[in-house]
């Protein structure tokens, strides 16, 4: 028996990383989709980027259609994760540690931006500090684990790649 095969599979610290996969997309799409969804059907996003108004500013209708839009392809990059995660496909820590990554430069930036339009209200509000908190804690924690643990080395190897180009078969393919 070779000594990955011991390790293979979606267990031990993996079962806490497939949690978060699966809930992902539910908490973005709860946190956000009301949000938006009301800004840009109940007359709000024209009161808000329509000049002359009392909310008006230029550059709150970009930031609000960026924040919608990036949410938007966060919630469906993290439908496509649950799918790698499932399938064992070898893009699964690259994706997820490009997510985390991701998810900590957004959040500052997003902050930054917000902080050139709401200039009396402070850059990292206790909503913003927390979300950036949790984020780099997920990725402190679990962006390492991607890259050195050796069940997850043994268990995203589906679909890869091999050295000459063509895709290696499966286990479940080569019995078949």
């Amino acid at each position: 028996m070779n000594d990955n095969n011991g390790l293979k599979g979606l267990r031990g610290w993996l079962i806490l990383v497939g949690i978060g996969v699966v809930i992902g997309p539910f908490r973005l799409a709860y946190d956000f989709g009301p949000l938006y969804y009301s800004i840009f059907t109940d007359g709000s996003f024209e009161i808000l980027t329509t000049p002359g108004s009392d909310f008006y500013h230029p550059l709150l209708g970009p930031l609000l259609v960026f924040e919608a839009v990036y949410n938007s392809l966060m919630v469906l990059a993290s439908i496509y994760l649950i799918y790698l995660f499932f399938s064992k496909h070898y893009l699964f820590p690259k994706v997820f540690i490009a997510i985390a990554l991701l998810s900590l430069f957004f959040i500052p930036l997003d902050a930054w931006l917000g902080s050139l339009i709401f200039t009396d209200e402070p850059m990292f509000d206790p909503a913003t500090t927390k979300e950036f908190a949790r984020t780099l804690l997920s990725a402190v924690i679990w962006v390492p684990y991607m890259l050195v643990s050796k069940r997850v080395k043994a268990t995203f190897i589906e679909n890869m790649p091999n050295k000459s180009g063509q895709q290696e078969i499966s286990e479940a393919d080569a019995s078949a």
